[in-house]
């Protein structure tokens, strides 16, 4: 039974790990679950306090997930309604599937930037740092799965 765990523990990870890069799917919980499930074996490989480290970091990038774009939004010269426009392009996009939560962000702060200056440069500019941002978040995804993924392999 305890190569069961190990099994889907390490398939969680992969899933995770595409999950990263592909919009809709959360990687990082599903790579803790991964972990958790390792609990199930014989000998338990993790401590109690290796876990709420793990959940404490699979929370936070959650948050930076929705916050992050709206940062390189900021970052790239974007101005208030950028940002918003940032903020409701995902939120609007987040409905319209995998790709919509991609260009969402990139096209709700260039409307909002427009909005606000009227200047195709800037506006540009300020959906790229929301890209930017994206794509930022989505490295930031890949590492910790990466890592939770070595976990479960370095515990068999």
């Amino acid at each position: 039974m305890e190569w069961t765990w190990i099994i889907i523990g390490v398939i969680l990870a992969i899933v995770a790990i595409a999950g990263s890069i592909l919009p809709l799917i959360p990687g990082p919980p599903i790579a803790y679950v991964g972990l958790l499930l390792q609990q199930l074996r014989d000998e338990k490989p993790f401590s109690t306090n290796f876990l709420l480290l793990w959940a404490t970091i699979v929370v936070v990038s959650l948050v930076l997930d929705y916050i992050i774009p709206i940062w390189g939004t900021k970052k790239f010269g974007g101005t208030k309604y950028g940002v918003w426009g940032c903020t409701l392009g995902f939120l609007v996009a987040f409905w319209l599937g995998p790709w919509g939560i991609i260009i969402g962000p990139f096209v709700g702060a260039f409307i909002g930037e427009m909005i606000a200056q009227q200047n195709s440069n800037i506006a540009f500019k300020a959906a790229l740092g929301s890209f930017v941002g994206f794509l930022a978040g989505s490295f930031l995804k890949l590492v910790i799965c990466f890592f939770m993924l070595y976990y479960i392999l370095t515990s068999i």
